[in-house]
């Protein structure tokens, strides 16, 4: 906006509630946010003390008391969120607005499924604003590189898990074929299960190869193991590197409430809208 007699004007209600709420570079958000996460710690508090049975016999009143407050307390903010920004529904689609939602939503199901409630542990997650609450810039700019890595290496891995998918069926088979069932090999599913097991080197050892060709067999999926784990990691560090990038701020862009923008940005790095209001 040029500089004028209308750029000194205090900005609409619904634009100040927007920063207020999404954004931690000014007082009254940083405020907003200490207190928010406040209030999602002690209730996470009061649900895990009411899975406590001595605690829950004596102060269940309490404690259920606190919950519905809580949520109460919640569902305003959410609602609040919905009504600060210009497309709310877009909002409501990203992994925090999601996250706020899924924190309220248990309550409300518990009125229908008792012990519903203990669900809302998932307010933890909401315990992640914490990044920008602080301004540690550093720790939200790594989150957001390897936000985008994931992103730019989904195909990738998409087609090494197609390809990881593939030879598990082929060994799964090759297994089923060499073992005898009393082994417990008594299906080519059991035996793809028992090769997803030996291939990630977790190794319950509830299946094991009885036979010379099968233990054979069982050493090359083994080793082969060993040898596609690097791989996915290759990939997304790839990626970090290629989306390493300058210091960033808690910027949000109004638009589709992306955040993580660098300092001098002047447009969103997703929807490409306008940062500065113009």
């Amino acid at each position: 906006m040029p500089p004028d007699a209308t750029s000194d004007a205090p900005a609409p209600f619904r634009e100040r509630l927007r920063i207020v709420i999404f954004e931690a570079d000014t007082r009254a958000g940083k405020a907003f946010d200490v207190a928010l996460l406040i209030s999602i710690g002690l209730s996470i508090l009061a649900v895990m003390l009411e899975s406590v049975p001595e605690i829950n016999t004596e102060h269940a009143a309490l404690l259920r008391r606190a919950e519905w407050g809580f949520t109460a307390l919640f569902s305003l903010e959410y609602a609040l969120r919905l009504y600060s920004v210009p497309q709310p529904l877009r909002y409501a689609r990203s992994f925090f607005g999601v996250v706020d939602l899924l924190s309220i939503l248990p309550s409300f199901i518990s009125l229908f499924l008792p012990g519903a409630q203990s669900m809302l542990v998932i307010r933890s997650l909401r315990l992640l604003r914490v990044f920008r609450v602080f301004k540690l810039a550093r720790f939200l700019g790594e989150a957001n590189i390897l936000l985008t890595a994931m992103r730019a290496s989904q195909h990738k891995i998409g087609v090494f898990l197609g390809t990881l998918s593939i030879m598990i069926v082929i060994l799964g088979t090759l297994m089923f074929l060499v073992e005898d069932k009393a082994t417990g090999f008594t299906s080519i599913p059991q035996s793809m299960y028992w090769a997803i097991v030996t291939m990630t080197t977790v190794g319950y050892g509830d299946i094991v190869p009885q036979t010379v060709t099968g233990q054979l067999l069982a050493s090359v999926v083994m080793m082969t193991g060993y040898a596609i784990i690097a791989i996915p990691t290759g990939i997304v560090t790839a990626e970090i590197v290629a989306a390493a990038r300058g210091p960033i701020t808690t910027r949000t862009c109004a638009h589709c409430v992306s955040e993580g923008h660098a300092a001098d940005a002047l447009y969103c790095k997703d929807c490409g809208e306008s940062l500065t209001g113009e």
